[in-house]
């Protein structure tokens, strides 16, 4: 068991404002990570086979190293036992460190960083407890500053050894760890619910337009059904087509009656364009409301991010807008366009470009208006779903981070 070297020196270290109340008035010891740990350093040795040797992945925590990236000779390959923790020294300021939860041993690279927590008794430190810790900022912060290397901050055992702790009791960290591992399963729980229904929405949008070489959907509400056909017809005959300009065409600035609109702006909304970060009161090449934005060029046309305007914007060269006409609803092209896919209008050059002769001829098949309204109120009221879903998941993580804050507060000096 590791001691600390001085016993009643100050210690820079994490004092938490909220405790429960049966551990409110117990001591905290003024510990570092390393006093309470210890690196892992036992070799395969060919104990295991290469289909045991794992990778950690900042989403997904300890999952099957790929085939091609595992060496032919793996016996340096580093053991992880249950409860152990594992994690590339490149990549752990960007959160890919996880604890192994099954049952039986596993492998890492050798370049990885192995670690086990000591919990044989009062005085040591729970592998759940660690578990919570690391999402801290106090953790981020520390291991965003400390490491050694050069282009690519490298953090080993001996750099994250250092991190200060206000450690209590294993019974209070258990208390911790449950209740904060309690809302990791809501957000789990929850996440799932988001992903489902966007499952759910991106399936019932395959039947509710026709596939290629059909002309009707296979899903269509009872009032429609024995309507015949959608009207085959070409895409440029049912909108207005604006290009964007050049910033340098207005004087743009922190106020203005139009947002300026570029690509990067769309990653601030979801479904409707309210604004950009710059604005201009010239109305030169102003963009209606209720018309549909999307980009012209780049990787930005494979994400599909199509926008529908919420208000008269102005927008440079990198977007398109199209202002649907009289017999199409714009919030049917929105989705259609979506169900679509932006990179089926786009040329097949290495860099995918829209421009109005991509536009102009472009197939598609449209119900009546009556139709369309009732399959673009459908697919709303997914999103809305959607949106509240993921409103809710927003806010559970939110609360657990204020949790988090209360129970690994800023650093302050604790005496040992």
């Amino acid at each position: 068991m590791k001691t600390r070297a001085t016993k009643d020196k100050a210690t820079k270290a994490l004092v938490p404002k909220l405790r429960f109340p049966e551990f409110r008035t117990a001591p905290l010891r003024g510990v570092q990570l390393g006093d309470v740990t210890e690196e892992g350093r036992r070799r395969n040795s060919n104990k295991h086979p290469a289909a045991s040797v794992m990778g950690v992945s900042k989403t997904d925590g300890i999952v099957p190293m790929e085939a091609r990236l595992i060496a032919a000779d793996i016996e340096r390959y580093k053991i992880v036992e249950h409860d152990w923790f594992a994690y590339n020294p490149m990549r752990l300021n960007i959160g890919s460190i996880a604890r192994w939860q099954g049952g039986r041993e596993i492998l890492v690279s050798p370049d990885y960083v192995v670690f086990k927590c000591i919990s044989d008794d009062d005085s040591g430190i729970s592998p759940s407890y660690v578990d919570q810790f690391r999402q801290t900022k106090a953790w981020d912060d520390f291991v965003n500053e400390g490491g050694d290397g050069g282009v690519r901050v490298r953090i080993y055992y001996k750099d994250i050894a250092r991190i200060p702790l206000a450690l209590p009791s294993l019974p209070e960290q258990k208390k911790i760890a449950d209740c904060l591992s309690s809302l990791d399963e809501l957000i789990a729980a929850q996440g799932r619910k988001v992903e489902a229904l966007k499952t759910h929405k991106k399936g019932l949008m395959q039947q509710l337009f026709p596939r290629e070489g059909e002309t009707q959907p296979r899903l269509r509400f009872p009032e429609f059904e024995g309507s015949g056909q959608w009207v085959g017809t070409k895409l440029g005959s049912h909108v207005a087509i604006q290009s964007g300009y050049s910033p340098s065409s207005y004087a743009l600035s922190s106020i203005g009656e139009y947002p300026f609109v570029k690509v990067e702006d769309l990653n601030n909304c979801a479904k409707y364009q309210f604004f950009g970060r710059e604005f201009c009161d010239d109305s030169h090449g102003v963009v209606p409301a209720n018309s549909i934005l999307f980009p012209k060029r780049g990787a930005a046309i494979e994400l599909n991010k199509i926008r529908i305007t919420a208000k008269s914007i102005l927008i440079d060269t990198n977007l398109m807008a199209l202002t649907p006409r009289d017999g199409l609803k714009v919030e049917f092209l929105y989705y259609y366009l979506s169900n679509v896919g932006l990179s089926q209008i786009a040329d097949t050059s290495t860099i995918p470009q829209i421009n109005n002769k991509h536009i102009k001829p472009f197939d598609v098949r449209l119900p009546k208006e009556a139709e369309q309204q009732r399959i673009a109120d459908c697919l709303s009221s997914l999103d809305s779903l959607i949106t509240a879903a993921s409103q809710e998941l927003d806010a559970i993580k939110t609360h657990k981070q204020g949790l988090m804050q209360q129970l690994f507060p800023s650093a302050e000096t604790l005496e040992a």
